[in-house]
């Protein structure tokens, strides 16, 4: 049998923003912030002024609950599983606290009662990496097990502000405030330190393959890898007190945020070409942005600024792109996690209108956050798209 496949890649409207909106939740002071891949969960942590409580949201941040089975705390650090469903919460003083319910139960795990500035976790939430750092020297944890059990790494103690990890939770990041970056291949195991620049690094994000990096300093600019951490480019990006930065799947979409003192200047900027120009958002003015987050897409975003009450979501619509495998005989269609309710169509004609909207339920690939329609072969030349 003669196996014949054709693939029409289709576009489905121009960059196209539909947001911003903002989210109000009572006097939040939401120090971090971490997302779903479809960018609908979202789990905000309060430190400080809000008796340390959890927020999350299942509508993009349009409403939050406030999860009054987690501890007071005053909370720093969190990440979210690609499903949204498994958490992790890392305080000023105390144990990093898991979820595995959206956030709706918390659970203290056997970690030290240190300061917790960064959490990271594998796409499926079974890796995990966290640090203690500035003001502190602390070591870097791993855990393979959603957070039951930790393993302290071979790594320097340093003042450590910010890890990343790739979508397996194989490829690591992670810098220091006194200018170092070390990067791991093995979960962990090993670490190998590819800068030592004198430069105040803040946070750091990563691709879903953890090639392509992202990493922003205070009083400073922004710096992209293409290559895993080797080496790096300084950014066209304006200098700013920098504090956290996120990145879509592909790493294409970059999004900054700043202590901006200075409400002149810009506090929030994005990025559609992995970081070659960027662009001023029209969020509003406050002087300290704590925290950034993207939807795998990077369509989705939000951003807690520390010194209001308030939430910054937007939203945007851009051209989604079909990759396609041969895997044996059969074809895999994938693209990166949406954060719209795109539906796979196919047409065996371009020269007519009869497209029909495929009932394969697309399967969440972890590694490569995309999802994936596994199509047997048949005789006939088929056309598909992504369409909303």
């Amino acid at each position: 049998m003669k196996i014949r496949w054709s693939i029409l890649i289709a576009t489905c409207g121009l960059f196209v923003v539909v947001g911003p909106t903002f989210a109000q939740i009572a006097t939040p002071h939401c120090y971090g912030i971490a997302s779903s891949a479809d960018g609908s969960k979202l789990v905000a942590v309060a430190s400080y002024g809000n008796a340390g409580a959890i927020y999350t949201s299942t509508n993009s941040g349009a409403t939050w609950t406030q999860q009054t089975n987690a501890p007071n705390q005053n909370w720093y650090s969190v990440a979210s599983s690609a499903d949204g469903a498994k958490l992790a919460a890392g305080p000023e003083s105390g144990p990093i606290y898991i979820s595995t319910n959206g956030g709706v139960e918390w659970m203290p795990t056997a970690t030290s009662a240190t300061f917790w500035t960064s959490i990271a976790s594998s796409a499926d939430g079974t890796k995990l990496v966290a640090e203690q750092g500035h003001p502190f020297m602390g070591p870097i944890c791993t855990s393979d097990d959603s957070g039951l059990t930790w393993t302290s790494n071979n790594v320097p103690s340093l003042f450590w502000e910010s890890v990343a990890s790739s979508a397996d939770g194989r490829k690591l990041v992670t810098v220091a405030t006194t200018g170092e970056i070390y990067t791991s291949t093995n979960a962990g195991g090993s670490w190998l330190q590819q800068a030592s620049t004198g430069l105040y690094w803040t946070s750091v994000a990563s691709s879903a393959d953890g090639v392509k990096l992202v990493a922003v300093w205070g009083i400073g600019g922004i710096a992209t890898s293409t290559n895993s951490g080797v080496t790096w480019t300084i950014t066209s990006a304006p200098t700013e007190l920098w504090t956290s930065v996120a990145s879509s799947a592909d790493g294409s979409k970059l999004a900054a945020v700043s202590d901006d003192l200075d409400t002149s200047n810009p506090g929030l900027i994005t990025s559609t070409n992995f970081g070659l120009t960027w662009t001023t958002n029209n969020g509003p003015d406050f002087a300290y942005w704590s925290s950034v987050t993207l939807s795998a897409d990077g369509n989705k975003l939000a951003a807690t600024p520390y010194d209001g009450n308030t939430i910054y979501t937007s939203q945007s619509t851009s051209s989604p792109h079909l990759n396609l495998a041969l895997v044996g005989n059969n074809l895999n269609i994938s693209w990166i996690v949406p954060s719209t309710n795109f539906v796979l169509q196919q047409n065996p004609d371009l020269t007519t209108t009869n497209w029909v909207t495929l009932t394969n339920a697309p399967a969440l690939n972890f590694t490569i956050l995309q999802d994936v329609v596994n199509l047997s072969p048949t005789n006939n030349t088929g056309f598909y798209r992504l369409t909303l």
